[in-house]
């Protein structure tokens, strides 16, 4: 899969947050897109992500076919984790993770037990996740984003509320996780979330 900016621009009300974006994300490789707090780098996600419309320019997205899939399906191949997305918090975690995968599908290799597993809350199976520390829902998201079988995953500031601990264990999330066969993009301002990265776009060259 590919997705391809052209003339790409939102603004609100007349300011610009970015505008004349010109790029081509392209399937198996890993993308950072750069800048700090405030220069617009979760409103282009948004609007890659289509929760958000240009407000100038178009977005393509094409299968590995080159065939394009219409905007209103792209939400099927895509997984998103953000520090403003909320989650059900008065289901459980089990109950979370039912709800979460009757509309996703398990990346092959995981299952409910495995992604509890990976985020090492056994004993938080059945607690409601307005229980969790805010660093334990950053898990929860990241985990529900990269084990989905989505061919694009999306992720704004992955190590929002992590530790040194939490930090180390997104990275070998991403490892686990993020294979040949998936398109990644991270929004970020710390190296370390996105080191691993193949291609950089600074937000800040498009203003």
């Amino acid at each position: 899969m590919s997705i391809i900016l052209q003339d790409l621009g939102r603004r609100y009300n007349r300011e610009w947050i970015f505008r004349h974006l010109d790029y081509s994300f392209s399937f198996g490789k890993k993308y950072a897109i750069l800048g700090p707090n405030g220069s617009g780098k979760s409103t282009l996600l948004k609007v890659i992500s289509g929760s958000l419309a240009p407000s100038q320019g178009k977005i393509d997205y094409v299968d590995t076919n080159m065939q394009p899939i219409q905007p209103e399906n792209f939400f099927q191949e895509l997984a998103i984790a953000a520090p403003y997305m909320e989650l059900i918090e008065e289901f459980t975690l089990r109950e979370l993770i039912a709800f979460h995968f009757k509309f996703k599908s398990f990346l092959p290799g995981f299952d409910t037990e495995g992604i509890v597993q990976l985020l090492g809350l056994e004993k938080s199976l059945d607690k409601e996740v307005r229980f969790f520390s805010s660093g334990m829902k950053q898990r929860v998201k990241l985990a529900l984003a990269c084990c989905s079988s989505s061919s694009v995953v999306l992720l704004d500031e992955p190590m929002s509320n992590l530790d040194t601990a939490g930090e180390d264990w997104y990275l070998t999330l991403i490892e686990r996780t993020i294979q040949a066969d998936r398109l990644l993009i991270i929004g970020s301002n710390q190296e370390k979330e996105y080191a691993f990265c193949d291609e950089h776009i600074q937000i800040m060259s498009y203003k």
